[in-house]
C-alpha cells in the first residue's frame, strides 16, 4: 500500500505545475486510501498530499476547496499524535492568510474567510481536547482581528487566553499573546497599556529561551513604542537589534537549504520580510532625527544588498526630499511609492508628521521678510493649495509658532514684530512674592508674641 501512495505522490508532484487538474486528482486518490495505524509510510504520504493539495488551491485562490482540505486533515489526523496534528493544521490554516478572500470584509457568505476557518478550527480542537492547538489558533485569530481593525474582538480573545496560559505556565505563548496585546493597544493609541503589555511579554520571554524571531518582534514593538514618544535614538537601537537577529535567521536558513538539509522548521519563513521592515524603520529613525544623509551611509557596505528593494528605495526618496527641504520632492516620493507607504501604518503616521514639520519650516522661511503678505502668494511659492496653507497658518498662530493674525477679508497674513521681553514684570512679580513671604513671617511672629 505504501508503495502505491508513494508512486502516486511522485506522479502528482511531477505534474503539479504542468497539469494541476491531474495532480489534484492524484492527491485526492492518495487521501482516499484507508491507512492502518501501523502504516507510517501511508500516513506520511497523506500528510504531504494534504499540504501540497492545500498549496495548489492556495495558488488557484480557491478558498472553498482549501477549507475542504482542512476538514479532510481533521479526519485523517484524528488518530495521530497531537503534536503532528497541530503542525499540519497550522500549516493549512496559514495558507488562508495569503488568499485575497482572507479578509472578513468578503460579501459572499459562501466563501470562507480566515476568521471563520480559525473559529471552526478552534471549536474542533477544543472538542477533541487539543488544548495547545486551540490556544495557538486563538492567537492567530486575535492577530487576524487586529489586521482587520476589530480591536474589541481581539482584546476579548486575548483576555480569554491569558488566564489559561498563566495556569498552564506556557511562557512562550504567553509572551506572544502579551506582544499581540501591546500591538492592539498601540493601534488604539493607548500607549500606557501598550507599554505594560510589552513589559509583561519581555518578563515571560526572559524566563525561558526565547526564539530569535520572537525576540526580534519584541524589539520591533519596543522600537515602535519609543518612536511614539519621539525617542528616535532608542528606537533606532531596538530596530537595529531586530534587524541583526532577523538577518542572521535568513542567512542561517539559506545555509541549511544550500547544504541539502531542507527548509527550516523554526518558523523563519517571514524573517526576510521582517528584516526588511526593521531596516525601513531604521531609515525612518535617521530621517526623523534630521540625519537624512546617514541613510546613504547606512545602505553602503554589507547593507548594500537591500538597497535595490522598492521599500528601501521609497525611504531613500523621502530622505533626499528631507535633505533638500523640498516639499515638491516629498510629495512626489509619497505619490511614487504610495503602495509601499499605504500598507504600513507606522511609516504613514510618522511621514505625515514629517511632512507637517517640513511645511511649517518652509512657511516660516517664506513669511519671515514680510509684515503683510498675501496667502495666495505664499501658496504659489510653496506650491500648495490656498486652503491647506491657510489651515496650516491658523494652526501655527494658535500654537504660538507664528505671531500674527489672518485677515480673511483681504486674504492676507498680518505679522507682528517680535516684542522684546521686559524682565521688569517678572522681577516685580518675584519681588511681590518675596514681600508676601516676609509679611506672613512677621504676622506669625506677632501672633506668637501676643
Amino acid at each position: 500500500m505504501s508503495t502505491d501512495t508513494s508512486s502516486l505522490l511522485s506522479q502528482a508532484l511531477a505534474q503539479r505545475s504542468s497539469d494541476p487538474r491531474q495532480a489534484e486528482k492524484l492527491f485526492k486518490e492518495i487521501l482516499s486510501v484507508k491507512a492502518s495505524e501501523n502504516d507510517a509510510d501511508v500516513s506520511r504520504d497523506q500528510e504531504t498530499a494534504l499540504v501540497e493539495l492545500g498549496e495548489l488551491y492556495r495558488d488557484q485562490g480557491n478558498a472553498v476547496e482549501l477549507e475542504k482540505v482542512l476538514h479532510m486533515a481533521r479526519e485523517i489526523t484524528s488518530t495521530t499524535a497531537k503534536a503532528k496534528t497541530a503542525k499540519l493544521i497550522l500549516q493549512l490554516v496559514n495558507l488562508f492568510s495569503t488568499l485575497p478572500t482572507a479578509s472578513s470584509k468578503s460579501t459572499d457568505p459562501s466563501i470562507p474567510t480566515l476568521q471563520s476557518v480559525l473559529t471552526s478550527s478552534i471549536e474542533w480542537a477544543r472538542s477533541t481536547h487539543r488544548l495547545f492547538l486551540a490556544q495557538s489558533l486563538s492567537l492567530r485569530l486575535a492577530s487576524a482581528h487586529l489586521s482587520t481593525h476589530s480591536y474589541r474582538h481581539a482584546l476579548n480573545l486575548i483576555n480569554t487566553l491569558l488566564p489559561e496560559l498563566k495556569r498552564l505556565d506556557d511562557k512562550l505563548l504567553l509572551a506572544e499573546v502579551h506582544l499581540l496585546e501591546s500591538r492592539v493597544y498601540q493601534s488604539l493609541k493607548n500607549l500606557p497599556k501598550a507599554k505594560a503589555a510589552l513589559t509583561s511579554a519581555r518578563t515571560a520571554a526572559n524566563a525561558i529561551y526565547c526564539p530569535p524571531n520572537v525576540q526580534a518582534r519584541l524589539d520591533v514593538q519596543s522600537g515602535i513604542l519609543h518612536a511614539e514618544d519621539g525617542d528616535w535614538k532608542t528606537s533606532y537601537s531596538y530596530f537595529f537589534e531586530a534587524f541583526e537577529g532577523l538577518s542572521n535567521l535568513v542567512e542561517n536558513d539559506r545555509g541549511r537549504v544550500s547544504s541539502g538539509s531542507g527548509p527550516n522548521d523554526l518558523g523563519v519563513s517571514g524573517a526576510g520580510v521582517g528584516a526588511l521592515t526593521a531596516l525601513k524603520y531604521m531609515l525612518l529613525c535617521k530621517i526623523m532625527m534630521n540625519l537624512p544623509e546617514d541613510v546613504t551611509t547606512l545602505l553602503s557596505g554589507k547593507l548594500a544588498k537591500y538597497a535595490a528593494h522598492r521599500e528601501v528605495e521609497s525611504m531613500k526618496a523621502v530622505a533626499r526630499a528631507h535633505a533638500n527641504r523640498n516639499l515638491k520632492e516629498f510629495r512626489a516620493a509619497l505619490k511614487d511609492y504610495k503602495e509601499e507607504f499605504s500598507t504600513d501604518p507606522i511609516i504613514r503616521q510618522h511621514l505625515s508628521a514629517l511632512f507637517d514639520r517640513l511645511l511649517e519650516q518652509n512657511l516660516l522661511r517664506i513669511v519671515e521678510p514680510y509684515s503683510v503678505v498675501e496667502i495666495a502668494h505664499i501658496a504659489k511659492v510653496i506650491d500648495q493649495g490656498i486652503q491647506q496653507v491657510e489651515t496650516k497658518l491658523s494652526q501655527m498662530i494658535l500654537d504660538k509658532v507664528l505671531d500674527g493674525v489672518l485677515d480673511q477679508g483681504r486674504g492676507c497674513l498680518l505679522l507682528f514684530d517680535q516684542a522684546d521681553n521686559d524682565e521688569g514684570y517678572a522681577d516685580a512679580i518675584k519681588m511681590i512674592d518675596e514681600v508676601g513671604k516676609v509679611v506672613e513671617s512677621l504676622y506669625s511672629k506677632a501672633m506668637t508674641i501676643a
